[in-house]
């Protein structure tokens, strides 16, 4: 097991950034460092995200795991990785995308949905699987095959705020993706990153908090 996931287990949450504004995309990312968010992933359907990777990856690998995420094909993950990614996340399973990432040796997390797809993305070597769409699913999706698979670490994402990021990981997940509930687009976009920090900052607060339930 990496190093890298090790820390995900304690930290609990990966911020998503999807489409932010690149004149406002270092503001963020330093909202968020200083809200003690350790997981960032910049999503590869955004515009001058691979620099963001590159750029956040120098200014703070020490402290941060800068990821990449919308990873569809094998490509991107070449990409990506040239880039700086430490990890790679999809919303879909490519076993291409997985045994590219074993080979360079990081983390991935493919996106599935059901039993036999998340089976499916584990047997095929990823680091854990993302389960997603959750603000569809629902709490008691997860919970459910939970049951049967709990072998398998997953990443709850979609649909998780401040008033249920406990009852997911309370529920069985290993960590949760956190996209508008942890970046607030209106707030980036009008620079008000004293609100995003707070905001990250109860939520970082309640993930860790969780197992003490």
């Amino acid at each position: 097991m990496s190093t890298a996931f090790e820390q995900l287990k304690q930290e609990r949450i990966i911020a998503i950034l999807r489409h932010v504004p690149d004149e406002q995309a270092d503001g963020l990312i330093a909202a968020l460092d200083r809200a003690g968010v350790v997981f960032v992933e910049a999503t590869l359907n955004s515009d001058g995200a691979l620099g963001m990777i590159s750029r956040w990856r120098e200014q703070y690998g020490d402290r941060m795991r800068i990821g990449a995420g919308t990873v569809l094909d094998v490509n991107m993950a070449k990409e990506a990785v040239s880039a700086g990614a430490e990890y790679l996340i999809a919303p879909n399973l490519d076993e291409a995308v997985v045994n590219y990432a074993r080979e360079q040796s990081i983390d991935v997390y493919p996106g599935a949905m059901t039993p036999s797809e998340i089976v499916r993305a584990w047997n095929a070597g990823a680091t854990a699987v993302k389960i997603f769409p959750m603000a569809s699913m629902g709490l008691a999706y997860l919970r459910e095959i939970r049951a049967p698979l709990s072998h398998i670490p997953m990443i709850a994402t979609g649909g998780v705020r401040l008033d249920n990021i406990q009852q997911f990981i309370q529920a069985g997940a290993t960590a949760v993706g956190l996209g508008g509930s942890i970046v607030n687009m209106d707030l980036v976009k009008e620079g008000r990153f004293d609100e995003i920090e707070r905001n990250a900052a109860l939520l970082v607060q309640a993930a860790r908090r969780a197992d003490d339930k």
